[in-house]
């Protein structure tokens, strides 16, 4: 999987940037740079002209890239989540079992996120922290209606269909396939965040990460057990 990874390009709604940071070094290192600033200082500290002096380049050439830094947390989250669905397709292609299928998917989707060094300039550990703690902040807007007719949503509500498609593989008569998917998603971001800061509030730090239990969830919900 390694390998096919390393020929991957992660496909982001054009409207979401001015000019595309994969395009130029100045653009990669954009992205690079945004994604430690912001796991170091967080969203809401975070500005163009802090990340313009970390880059030591003008705070303008920053935005012939994005627009603002709502753009620019669009950008890093359909990042995130485009390079999920290609570990989840890669993981599964070649099952033909639903439930072990399924299983593979959620422990993909799920798990803590590991550095991936077929990408020198995205350090992923850390972008799958940004997005356990700043995710919702990208749709929790005024905007998000009209962000979400234009596209900008768009790899991760595919996520979701590919999530939920294997629900219904496993149970074809199962009512909210689409519900249990999204649930999934938001709520192992939330686990995560509950373990970090809130640990009292979640069980998964004794009893295995969250991967464990929303695979419990997933299975009983479906009133299947899987494999393994």
């Amino acid at each position: 999987m390694d390998q096919l990874l390393q020929s991957v390009k992660i496909g982001i709604n054009e409207k979401i940037y001015i000019k595309n940071p994969e395009s130029t070094t100045l653009g990669k290192r954009i992205v690079e740079e945004s994604i430690l600033l912001i796991n170091e200082i967080g969203f809401d500290s975070f500005n163009f002209k802090k990340l313009g002096l970390r880059l030591k380049s003008n705070e303008s050439s920053i935005y012939r890239y994005f627009e603002n830094k709502h753009k620019l947390l669009l950008y890093l989250a359909s990042w995130y989540w485009g390079w999920v669905e290609y570990r989840l397709v890669f993981a599964t292609h070649n099952v033909q079992d639903t439930r072990e299928k399924l299983k593979k998917a959620l422990a993909v989707v799920i798990r803590p996120t590991q550095v991936d060094s077929d990408f020198s300039h995205i350090n992923e550990e850390l972008l799958s922290k940004i997005v356990i703690n700043e995710y919702s902040k990208s749709y929790l807007t005024k905007e998000v209606d009209m962000e979400n007719k234009e596209g900008y949503f768009v790899i991760y509500k595919r996520l979701v269909s590919r999530l939920s498609a294997m629900v219904t593989g496993v149970d074809p008569a199962y009512a909210y396939p689409n519900s249990l998917a999204s649930t999934v998603l938001e709520g192992s971001l939330h686990q995560h965040f509950l373990k970090d800061h809130f640990a009292s509030l979640t069980d998964c730090h004794e009893n295995g990460d969250p991967t464990h239990y929303f695979t419990q969830l997933v299975f009983n919900s479906l009133n299947i057990k899987p494999h393994g």
